[in-house]
């Protein structure tokens, strides 16, 4: 994977080219005219060539092509004459800016209101999009053989396609290392979310070098369990309790839901799976004949919310609920909420690619308690798990 200090230097190509295409932009505003304009040349200055320069910054040297003018008046602003070093600040804005959300135009608005330097949305969006092949690189990168456990979610958005705006969704898989490290295996766009596609994802993890994974927490689509058993038979699944519970929430009436919600909790809080049954026989015997839909979830959908029950409380923390991915999902809808629709697959497969980037740069440490919880694996996996490692 990507990350840390290859992403840096994945980022200095990117950022090199927007500040070459700043300093030409400058030297055509200095002078009035564009390189090929001749017509419009105002002036008895003229470009003369260029003077090789290289500038340090947080993520390595960067050698850049300076414009010159035949009087020697041009004085470059984003890079000054005698200036060594770029800003951390402008650094951090040109990175930033790719990972936020925004569109060509705004960033093209930002470069102009923060540095008076005229960048074209046109400019822009090359320099995003060549982004696009160390994105595909990460997408297609081998895998570790292992994956203690996973969590499977997708974000819907809206994406232009032959002129008509459609849903589609974005399929993302979120793990956890063995060393205890979160990992973004990976990022597809298909269309609404289905059993059938997460298959697929699952066969190109298998393809890509990942032999077994040992628990999965899923939320509530029907058919998830079949498509991650055909892939990985002896994959654990957890349904996710926190997407139970709304589901068996949903016809509940609303002065019902407090006393409901309280006795529904003894289920998923119990110490075992047979305190858990008992705890449900309750349950039912109270409500199964005012909300017997909600009684009938929890018996239909048993064998895979109660996996969790067999583990110590370090693991069931980890696996109850979709949490981790859903957290880290909202931060993506807190990127992209402005924009109303994507023009592209690709366009949207971008932008995932650079939050995925961004924010897996603050994954340095394990999860909580990650090495109690690996001992705890490996008394109930060792063979699967020193097969792989």
């Amino acid at each position: 994977m990507k990350r840390g200090g290859d992403v840096e230097k994945a980022f200095v190509g990117e950022i090199k080219e927007v500040l070459q295409e700043a300093l030409e932009e400058e030297m055509t505003c200095a002078l009035g005219y564009s390189k090929y304009d001749w017509k419009n040349k105002d002036t008895d200055n003229s470009r003369n060539g260029h003077s090789s320069k290289t500038v340090k910054s947080q993520f390595g040297e960067i050698s850049l092509d300076v414009p010159r003018d035949s009087k020697g008046e041009f004085e470059p602003v984003i890079v000054k004459k005698y200036e060594r070093s770029i800003s951390t600040e402008l650094e951090d804005t040109i990175v930033s800016l790719f990972a936020s959300g925004l569109s060509n135009r705004d960033i093209e608005a930002q470069m102009r209101r923060v540095y008076g330097v005229e960048v074209s949305a046109e400019m822009v969006s090359r320099v995003t999009d060549k982004i696009l092949p160390v994105a595909r690189e990460w997408q297609n990168r081998a895998l570790q053989p292992l994956y203690p456990i996973i969590f499977l979610d997708g974000v819907m958005f809206n994406v232009r396609q032959d002129g008509h705006v459609v849903k589609k969704t974005a399929y993302l898989v979120y793990a956890i290392t063995v060393e205890g490290c979160k990992e973004v295996l990976g990022i597809w766009i298909g269309e609404a979310e289905s059993s059938k596609f997460w298959m697929s994802i699952l066969t190109d993890l298998k393809n890509r070098g990942v032999k077994d994974i040992l628990i999965v927490s899923v939320d509530g689509l029907n058919g998830f369990e079949d498509a991650i058993h055909a892939a990985y038979p002896r994959t654990e699944v957890q349904r996710c309790i926190v997407h139970q519970i709304r589901t068996s929430t949903r016809f509940v009436n609303y002065k019902d839901r407090r006393p409901f919600c309280k006795d529904m909790k003894e289920v998923y809080t119990a110490p075992t799976e047979e305190a858990g049954l008992d705890a449900l026989d309750r349950l039912e015997e109270k409500w199964g004949a005012k909300y017997a839909y909600a009684i009938k979830s929890w018996r239909t959908n048993w064998p895979c919310l109660s996996t969790f029950y067999k583990y110590p409380p370090e693991i069931r923390r980890l696996i109850y609920t979709t949490n981790p991915i859903e957290s880290f999902n909202r931060k993506i809808r807190k990127i992209t909420k402005n924009k109303s629709s994507f023009p592209t697959d690709d366009s949207l497969f971008k932008i995932l690619y650079l939050i995925v980037m961004d924010k897996s740069e603050k994954w340095k440490m394990a999860v909580r308690e990650w090495g109690t919880i690996m001992n705890q694996l490996m008394v109930y996996f060792k063979d699967r798990v020193e097969a792989c490692i």
